[in-house]
């Protein structure tokens, strides 16, 4: 069941009494499959179940080791999976999430990420949230909750890098426009960059390296228009290692206020 319908179905079928003390049951003329997205969004809104296990096997830090963690939606859970390959022998950290928002980035940005004490954190998010897989979503909003992992992560001194959006192509009817505008996109990244370079965050450029001249995701880079296929992968792993290594030669941010 797409994502973005998931809080629909519980408002409509509860008549909005999710947010009610008592605990909730599922409407039981729901499919199977339907049900069991619910209850599993219901019981663990932000999937922090998903890395739980991995987290707790994170080995302590070396003498030495600079930890890298990347941080995001699907375009991030997807890197390197079919393959098995993440930045071959390099040990960096894939945490993921297909279909997630900033909102649920930020509550498991503990456990996934200041937990596991990283040198640097990359982050992609953003698309979910113009598409509305958890409600709409304004660009304040997003803005805030990226500001908010970034503070969080630097108060820690974990070195921060920021990506900006890949485009987006029109081949399917999940990768539509009217769910993700480009011109929403667009001012997204506008801010990202704007904001990494005020606050001397680390920035990687995905969407100039990926887009084509109609201002769309390279059909030679994507199988649906959205997500990044072997080729758009091998193009954004040196600007993402090329960021990493700049921001380990950086001096970590130490007392950051938290506004």
């Amino acid at each position: 069941m797409p994502r973005q319908w998931i809080m629909v179905l519980v408002l409509v079928f509860m008549g909005g009494s999710a947010l009610a003390s008592e605990r909730q049951t599922v409407p039981e003329h729901l499919t199977p499959d339907q049900r069991a997205d619910i209850e599993k969004h219901l019981n663990d809104w932000p999937q922090l179940g998903r890395y739980a296990k991995d987290d707790e096997a994170v080995p302590p830090l070396k003498a030495g080791e600079k930890r890298v963690v990347f941080y995001g939606d699907s375009i991030t859970d997807n890197w390197g999976r079919s393959t098995g390959e993440f930045f071959p022998g390099k040990g960096y950290i894939n945490r993921g999430i297909s279909g997630q928002t900033t909102p649920q980035m930020l509550v498991r940005f503990r456990a996934d990420v200041i937990d596991l004490k990283p040198a640097v954190v990359v982050i992609l998010a953003g698309t979910n949230d113009i598409a509305g897989n958890t409600g709409p979503s304004t660009l304040a909003m997003i803005e805030n909750n990226l500001m908010s992992m970034a503070e969080l992560a630097r108060a820690h001194g974990i070195r921060v890098v920021i990506a900006s959006l890949l485009p987006i192509s029109n081949y399917t009817d999940a990768t539509s426009s009217e769910r993700r505008p480009p011109a929403t996109i667009l001012a997204l990244n506008a801010w990202i960059k704007d904001y990494t370079t005020r606050e001397k965050l680390g920035y990687i450029d995905y969407f100039s390296a990926t887009v084509d001249s109609t201002g769309s995701l390279r059909a030679d880079l994507s199988g649906d228009g959205l997500h990044p296929n072997a080729a758009g992968y091998t193009i954004m792993a040196p600007l993402a290692q090329k960021a990493i290594d700049a921001a380990l030669a950086e001096k970590p941010a130490t007392n950051v206020s938290m506004r």
